[in-house]
């Protein structure tokens, strides 16, 4: 008597994406979450354990073959945490190859940081507040399926029925 075929690393991976309707949305992880509010994907090993990896790292190794050094990263260009958007297509990738220092000075260049002029709710939280917003989204995803105004809420901290000021 056999079982079911093994499942696939790509398999599983899809299986907690949920994607956007149009080509330019984001890509939303619903797997795991680790204690710094992104993904988490467990990667089978050679020698019969597993790892654990960003999903979108798996991603980008996996659609071009390139295996990234630990000191590359993936840098969000949509500034959400548990977005894989990763594409071949540079212009279509939510996610490039970049260094710690850039990633600081898009940071900068964005008003990610904290200063007199901030506004987003991102900027400065503790890094627990980072993980409960991540989470939340990734259940939101996971109840309700594709939530444009979920990722905008993740994004500015402004929900959509937020009242205006004019």
């Amino acid at each position: 008597m056999t079982g079911p075929a093994p499942v696939s690393a790509a398999e599983r991976f899809w299986s907690h994406v949920v994607q956007g309707p149009a080509s330019s949305d984001c890509w939303i992880w619903t797997g795991a979450v680790g204690d710094d509010g992104y993904g988490r994907f467990w990667v089978p090993q050679p020698d019969g354990g597993q790892r654990a990896m960003r999903p979108q790292r798996w991603l980008y190794e996996h659609l071009t073959g390139a295996v990234l050094p630990p000191s590359r990263l993936l840098l969000h260009a949509c500034d959400v945490p548990l977005c894989v958007h990763v594409d071949v297509e540079p212009q279509r990738s939510h996610l490039a190859p970049g260094t710690h220092r850039g990633n600081m000075l898009e940071r900068t260049q964005r008003g990610r940081h904290s200063n007199g002029a901030t506004a987003l709710r991102t900027i400065s939280f503790p890094r627990s507040e980072r993980v409960r917003l991540s989470r939340e989204l990734r259940e939101a995803f996971r109840e309700h399926g594709w939530d444009a105004d979920a990722v905008r809420t993740c994004r500015t901290g402004i929900a959509a029925n937020t009242p205006t000021l004019w």
